[in-house]
């Protein structure tokens, strides 16, 4: 399991991914299903979660959403992702948020607005970020 956010000085890599995907979804003030689904299946599926439990979850979740209710709680959170991730792990941040933000089908502007400010953190080229949010868009499309 990885090392818990102790409230300490900075996040792990992992909590951080984590991070990123939680403050994307409650940029809008509403956490949808579709976001929290895409969550769990992402967890379960990346090499980079593998020894994730769920309480570890849970706790580290409620830990994001105590530091986003403060004052400047998004700059905060923001700093603390950019802090600990380095080289790739940067472009997962950012495709992490891009498909939590894509899951419902609506990219809202405060989940926009949110990506923009994570991705100049985080330092990434205009271009990686289109590619990254296209990639979300398309893997969330419907057949009807």
């Amino acid at each position: 399991m990885p090392t818990k956010n102790t409230g300490g000085p900075g996040l792990t890599p992992q909590t951080a991914l984590i991070y990123a995907m939680i403050t994307v979804a409650a940029a809008d003030r509403t956490v949808a299903r579709e976001e929290l689904k895409r969550m769990h299946s992402l967890i379960a599926e990346l090499p980079a979660f593998r020894t994730i439990d769920d309480g570890w979850l849970i706790h580290e979740a409620q830990d994001c959403g105590k530091l986003l209710s403060k004052p400047d709680g998004i700059k905060k959170v923001i700093g603390l992702i950019s802090e600990a991730l380095q080289g790739d792990l940067r472009e997962t941040a950012y495709a992490l948020a891009a498909e939590v933000a894509a899951s419902d089908l609506a990219v809202k502007d405060d989940e926009r607005n949110f990506l923009a400010l994570l991705g100049d953190a985080l330092g990434l080229a205009p271009l990686v970020r289109a590619a990254l949010e296209r990639g979300a868009r398309v893997r969330h499309l419907r057949i009807d």
